[in-house]
């Protein structure tokens, strides 16, 4: 029964090809758009995810922040809401070594490493290649801290536990820098020394290593400034600081960062309980990536859902297709009845002939959708992700629609009165 109701939808088909492809052009626009949107989206989120990842997907920041007492209520009744104390927050308050060393200690098990960092400023140096100004970020920084932000070295070897202990001038720079400033190659830089003038004092640094510098600039009087690291514990002797406002810790593969990010505020938090201004605060970058993720598959989703109403005029578009096909063909219905064709059969003819429209318009569609968003992933610089699961979703849609809205045109064929059909002209 099903093959022969098949073939009967195909030769309808056949026989009307411009009405038929007119009538799954709605079905295969509001296919394709959904498709092209959901392929863009997916692309878009999978770039930004893949971004944040590189950022370090299993750093947790931790830092101080004022205190916020919960709402209280007074003895008459009375309740208050949040109340945020304003005392300034001084070095005092700051997570110091002992805190670090303590909190290392208890997750030894969970923690990789911890990144710390002091800004010592910006400077400019004359490039020895064309005796143009050279600007550079100095900050000083941990051994976990390229750890933490994932940089390649591209020669020598970063700040190392001897370099740390001193105080020593070592300095990890970019490539970019090395280029600026001598025009040689990374390898043949590093033993090289420059000197900076920092308060007012000549200050002679010696390369131990470079690495590649990529979204790592910031930007000073129009030029590009390139991070020049060096030891934690040399910044903080130029700043006069020993404690820090912020920290990060780098979990171990297979922790899970939220957790441990919980568990880090929880006892950090003991160190400041009698602390009535300030608190510990951390988060995860998992939880972010998580978050931009989820936001960013409701955007897509949403367009989708708006791109989808095409899909529902395209519906209409075969209900009306069906009803003017049914009124053409009502002798033939009445044939097939007087004959012995019952309703139900009647029925399902018309609404197979309405899925198959829809299904054929949905593959078009779907083909059409994916090239589109192909086209404009490209475009916008990201690679193409199609959604195998909104394909799916895609077909088995557009199937549905034409069960929904072939039902009516084929129940009114199934209800005809054989005598009826027979002499309509």
């Amino acid at each position: 029964m099903l093959i022969e109701n098949l073939r009967l939808a195909f030769t309808s088909l056949k026989a009307n090809k411009s009405r038929a492809f007119l009538t799954m052009l709605g079905i295969i626009i509001g296919i394709a758009s959904v498709i092209a949107i959901m392929t863009v989206g997916n692309s878009l989120t999978n770039s930004v995810s893949e971004s944040m990842q590189d950022l370090g997907a299993n750093n947790i920041t931790v830092y101080i922040t004022q205190r916020n007492d919960d709402a209280e209520t007074k003895e008459d009744g009375t309740t208050f809401g949040k109340v945020s104390y304003s005392s300034e927050i001084t070095e005092d308050d700051y997570i110091t070594d002992e805190m670090i060393y303590s909190m290392v200690d208890n997750f030894k098990d969970e923690i990789e490493a911890i990144s710390a960092e002091e800004s010592v400023g910006t400077y400019t140096m004359t490039s020895e290649v064309d005796s143009e100004d050279v600007a550079v970020n100095i900050t000083g920084v941990s051994i976990g801290y390229f750890k933490a932000n994932s940089y390649t070295m591209l020669a020598g070897e970063t700040i190392d536990k001897d370099a740390l202990s001193n105080a020593r001038n070592a300095a990890v720079v970019s490539n970019d820098f090395v280029e600026d400033m001598w025009g040689v190659s990374e390898s043949d830089a590093v033993g090289k020394d420059f000197t900076l003038k920092i308060n007012n004092e000549d200050v002679t640094y010696t390369i131990v290593g470079v690495y590649e510098n990529e979204q790592n600039s910031v930007v000073m009087m129009g030029s590009a400034a390139t991070s020049v690291f060096i030891p934690l514990t040399t910044a903080q002797n130029f700043n006069h600081t020993k404690n820090y406002s912020s920290i990060s810790v780098v979990s171990k593969v297979g922790v899970d960062s939220d957790k441990l990010s919980d568990k880090i505020k929880s006892y950090l938090e003991g160190f400041y309980r009698s602390n009535r201004y300030v608190m510990v605060e951390t988060f995860s970058m998992a939880s972010m990536v998580s978050v931009m993720s989820d936001m960013m598959g409701t955007i897509t989703l949403a367009i989708s859902v708006i791109a989808g109403i095409a899909l529902l005029v395209g519906g209409i578009g075969v209900m009306n297709i069906m009803l003017v096909s049914i009124t053409e063909r009502t002798r033939e219905i009445g044939t097939r009845k007087a004959l012995g064709a019952t309703n139900s059969s009647i029925r399902t003819q018309f609404i197979v002939e309405a899925m198959i429209i829809c299904l054929i318009g949905g593959i078009i569609g779907v083909i059409l959708g994916i090239t589109m968003g192909y086209v404009a992933a490209n475009l916008l610089g990201y690679p193409a992700s199609p959604s195998v699961t909104s394909i799916i979703g895609s077909l088995l849609f557009s199937i549905a629609i034409g069960v929904f809205f072939g039902y009516y045109p084929a129940n009114k064929a199934a209800k005809m009165n054989p005598i009826d059909a027979l002499r309509y002209e």
